[in-house]
This record gives structure tokens, C-alpha cells and sequence, in this order.
């Protein structure tokens, strides 16, 4: 079955090579449950990409972006189905405040800009709608499975405290990518760092991570180095500032690390409720990428994907 899907995606992507340079016919290129991903859709968002990424239209940057592009279709268009199940609202003010800080603080540019060239700003609006209502769905969904226990906290703090002077916190971003077995994992993964390269690991968690920190362009803020999990101590242990791990391949989801600082603050200078607060944020954004990843793993089989 993973042979026949690969060989339909092979001729799916050649398919696409004509997309870009020549007017065709808008035809529907894959079903998803009862939604439809079109030739215009794709057309359109990998247009978008490399113009918000400021890359040039080129057939090079294209085709880096073809296979990765159609993934991300496949997800959103699987939320899609999922969330008409729901009455999750949209949340205008996050999808404003997303705009601001991509087109740093001129939206009325950003619009201009997809007009000249000839990119659809409501489409764009549209994927915006369904992600951050999807959050709110898998926030809403596993809400008790998502809350920390800030009292227990409280013990882990003065766990981590005990008998030391000072403490080591890293500054950490994160980009977190699905792990699809129908494509290349390593063709993948290497654009995902050549658009690193090319726009910077922050442009790059805005655009393609699928953790909920993408809207802060992957930011996870202080970290005390040793709340991390034991995989993730070993690798930013052994990592300088400004450093980009190697990815951290899972059964659903492929993770990079980048450490932006370190510092080694004295215990007596340390505040223990902001130390508390980021312990929480930080534990339940994993708790939430956990459900969110899973979740959408769990549709994936849900729905009958039909390449046409």
C-alpha cells in the first residue's frame, strides 16, 4: 500500500512541474474526506511561501517546496473535515496579531503585496482560520490532559534548586514538522534547513512548524536545562549558542532545537514564580503538540485521501 501511494505521489508531483509555468485549466488534484485540494491552491501557497520568505520565484525554489507544500495541504484540508464536527470559533484577534507580526505591523502592505503577484490573500486567510482553530479544538479536547498541576510543581522546583548555588538556563526555539512516510524524510528534512539557511530558523518555525509555538516563531523562552527531557539535555548539553540540532526523528513528528543563550543565574537572584510560570508554559506546549500531532495522526486514518 506505502509503494502505491508513493508511486501516485511520484506522478503527482511531476504532474505539478507544469503548475507554475503555464495558465492550466483549475482542476482538482487530491480529495481529502469531503474537502478538495485544487491545482490553484497549490499553486498559490507555494507562490506565497517563497514570497513571504522573500525567496525568489525560481524553478530551483519551486521544486524544493512542491512536495512539502501538498503535505501541508493534506493536513489542513484533514482539520478541515475534523472541525465541522465542531462549533469552535474563529479567533479573529490571534489571526490579526499573527498578520501584524509577519508583515511587521503593516498588514495593508502584506494585502499589496500578494496583489502584485497575483496571490490569494483570502486563501491565505482561510489556512490562518483553520489552524488557529484547530488549537482551540485540541486545547478544548484535552483540556484536563493539557493542565499542569502547579502545585506539584512547586515540589520540582525546589527538587531542581536543592544544593545548588546557581542555575544553567538555555534560551531555546523549536521547529516541529509531522513525520509523513510517504515522502522523503531526508529530501524533506534538507529543504527545511535550506530554507533555514536562506531565511532563518525563526522565518522558517513561522512558516512550516506545526507546534503551537510557530506563531512566536518558535520561541520557547528560558528553559531551566534540566526540566528538558532526557534526549533533548543530552543534544543542547552539547551545544553551543547559535547552534541548530540535528532533527530528532519520532514515530510522528520530526523536531529541531536551535540555542539562541545560555546563562547560569545565582539561586538568590532567581524568581521563583517566573520560574513557575515558564515551567508551566513549557509543559503544557509539549503536552499540547503530544495531542496535537496524535490527533491528527489518529484523522489521517479517518479519512480516505484520493489522488486524482
Amino acid at each position: 500500500m506505502k509503494n502505491k501511494i508513493s508511486i501516485i505521489f511520484f506522478f503527482l508531483i511531476f504532474f505539478l512541474n507544469g503548475i507554475l509555468n503555464a495558465k492550466i485549466e483549475n482542476k482538482i488534484i487530491v480529495k481529502v474526506g469531503n474537502e478538495v485540494i485544487t491545482s490553484f491552491e497549490i499553486k498559490n501557497k507555494i507562490l506565497r511561501t517563497l514570497i513571504l520568505n522573500n525567496s525568489n520565484i525560481n524553478q530551483e525554489n519551486i521544486d524544493k517546496l512542491k512536495e512539502q507544500v501538498l503535505d501541508n495541504l493534506i493536513n489542513i484540508k484533514l482539520k478541515e473535515n475534523e472541525l465541522k464536527k465542531t462549533n469552535v470559533e474563529i479567533d479573529t484577534n490571534r489571526i490579526n496579531e499573527y498578520l501584524s507580526k509577519i508583515s511587521s505591523n503593516d498588514i495593508a502592505k502584506l494585502k499589496n503585496l500578494f496583489i502584485q503577484n497575483n496571490v490569494s490573500f483570502e486563501l491565505f486567510i482561510d489556512e490562518l482560520k483553520t489552524e488557529f482553530r484547530w488549537q482551540k479544538f485540541i486545547y478544548q479536547k484535552y483540556s484536563k490532559k493539557i493542565e499542569v498541576n502547579e502545585n506539584s510543581l512547586n515540589d520540582e522546583i525546589e527538587t531542581l534548586l536543592k544544593d545548588q548555588l546557581e542555575v544553567k538556563e538555555v534560551n531555546l526555539s523549536e521547529i516541529q514538522l509531522l513525520n509523513n512516510q510517504n515522502i522523503n524524510n531526508k529530501k524533506f528534512i534538507q529543504n527545511i534547513f535550506d530554507e533555514i539557511k536562506q531565511n532563518g530558523f525563526e522565518n522558517t518555525a513561522l512558516k512550516f512548524s506545526v507546534s503551537s509555538s510557530s506563531s512566536e516563531k518558535g520561541s520557547l523562552g528560558w528553559i531551566n536545562i534540566k526540566t528538558l527531557s532526557k534526549s533533548i539535555f543530552d543534544l543542547v548539553s552539547n551545544m553551543s549558542p547559535g547552534d541548530i540540532s540535528e532533527p530528532i526523528i519520532q514515530s510522528n513528528n520530526i523536531l529541531l532545537i536551535k540555542l539562541n543563550k545560555e546563562r547560569k543565574v545565582s539561586r538568590t537572584d532567581l524568581d521563583k514564580d517566573e520560574m513557575k510560570k515558564r515551567l508551566i508554559k513549557q509543559k503544557e506546549n509539549e503536552l499540547f503538540n503530544l495531542y496535537s500531532i496524535s490527533h491528527l495522526s489518529i484523522i489521517k486514518n479517518k479519512y480516505f485521501v484520493e489522488y486524482k
